[in-house]
């Protein structure tokens, strides 16, 4: 007994038309995403390099919008349960060759069609267990993380805090350096002025005492010479 035919398989579809590729490089993406769930295939396609994963995202994107839109599904419960590519038109053209020949060139085209269905209970059931558990893991990975970067801060806060506290105290110092050596500049300043104020008043007072101790005029001479000129008249 044969299954079902392709276009008679329940779910909701949704389909590409004459696509610029072969149905064999298609059917190599679709085998990757074909009976899993809808988030999955979007991560396995996300992270896939062929050219027909972008293309058959577009087409799984439009069967789970059918699905919400017109079925009423929810886009967590479903998953691929169908995705095949046939074959669609081969044009056919030629590309010169040496000696007059021409040379077969085949541009094949390919029908892509992705069928998204509810899943069963049981496997539900499965997929919130592992995402429930997934979550907690994530919920104490952030926990952690937060804890992680609040002690990380807490830890800079208080190099920080040390590090304004000494540069306070270097500052203090350096005022405290500056101001005892002003003070020392403002005392030798004053001693030296001192020293020249009294230098110049002893030289003063030296000045004043030898003037003082100068010879005084002989009163004899004064008296020889009144006689010599009593003596002429």
């Amino acid at each position: 007994m044969t299954g079902a035919k392709t276009n008679e398989r329940p779910g909701t579809r949704a389909k590409l038309r004459g696509f610029p590729m072969s149905a064999s490089k298609a059917r190599v993406v679709l085998n990757l995403v074909r009976g899993e769930d809808v988030n999955t295939a979007r991560e396995i396609l996300a992270g896939t390099t062929r050219e027909a994963a972008d293309v058959i995202a577009k087409i799984l994107a439009s069967a789970v919008a059918n699905a919400v839109a017109n079925d009423g599904q929810n886009v967590d419960e479903l998953y691929v349960s169908a995705a095949y590519a046939d074959e669609g038109i081969t044009m056919k053209r030629f590309s010169p060759r040496a000696r007059g020949r021409a040379g077969k060139i085949f541009k094949r085209s390919t029908h892509i069609t992705v069928i998204v269905s509810r899943m069963d209970e049981e496997r539900l059931e499965r997929l919130r267990g592992a995402r429930s558990v997934q979550a907690a893991a994530s919920r104490s990975r952030r926990v952690a993380s937060s804890r992680r970067r609040a002690d990380q801060q807490a830890s800079f806060n208080k190099r920080e805090a040390a590090h304004e506290a000494q540069a306070e105290l270097d500052a203090q110092a350096e005022l405290e350096a500056n101001a005892a050596a002003l003070e020392a500049s403002e005392s030798d300043v004053a001693t030296d002025v001192t020293a020249e104020v009294d230098s110049d008043v002893s030289d003063v007072a030296d000045v004043a005492a030898e003037s003082e101790s100068a010879t005084p005029v002989d009163e004899n001479e004064d008296t020889v010479s009144s006689d010599t000129t009593e003596e002429t008249n």
